[in-house]
């Protein structure tokens, strides 16, 4: 049997409420919030008295979520740098394509964002840029050209 669809993608943040408002600000939606806690939290992440408040947002079109979970207890770790680059193992980046990357851009940098290096042109196809944003999250923004 194949996969039904990629349900969500969890990043784990120190400071939710500008994780929120970063992610609301690229146009995604908060579609709930909660704490989850107890001895089926545990038994499912293998950690022992797993307390995390958790904020799912979805795209607009309703297909794509993030999970972005702030744990309590215990609390979370960092692995290596701060800020790795897009090259570390691991997953490094998410992908979104917007309607005008220079507008995305101009306002995520109100929350902090920061442009990886600069945007760049794929044939006629895209415009692609990286941005770091809260805690080091590293989102890719993609601009369909009419060549696409």
């Amino acid at each position: 049997m194949a996969i039904k669809r990629l349900d969500n993608v969890l990043i784990v943040v120190e400071d939710l409420e500008a994780a929120k408002a970063f992610f609301s600000e690229l146009g995604m939606q908060l579609e709930g919030e909660t704490r989850v806690e107890g001895e089926w939290v545990d038994r499912v992440v293998g950690l022992k008295n797993v307390q995390n408040d958790i904020a799912m947002m979805r795209t607009p079109d309703g297909h794509g979520r993030i999970e972005l979970a702030k744990f309590i207890t215990p609390e979370a770790t960092r692995d290596g740098s701060e800020e790795p680059a897009v090259n570390t193992l691991g997953i490094r980046r998410i992908m979104f394509t917007v309607d005008d990357i220079d507008e995305v851009l101009d306002r995520l940098r109100s929350h902090g964002a920061e442009l990886v290096d600069e945007i760049a042109q794929y044939e006629d196809e895209y415009r692609l840029c990286y941005v770091r944003g809260p805690e080091g999250i590293i989102v890719g923004l993609a601009e369909e050209l009419d060549g696409a």
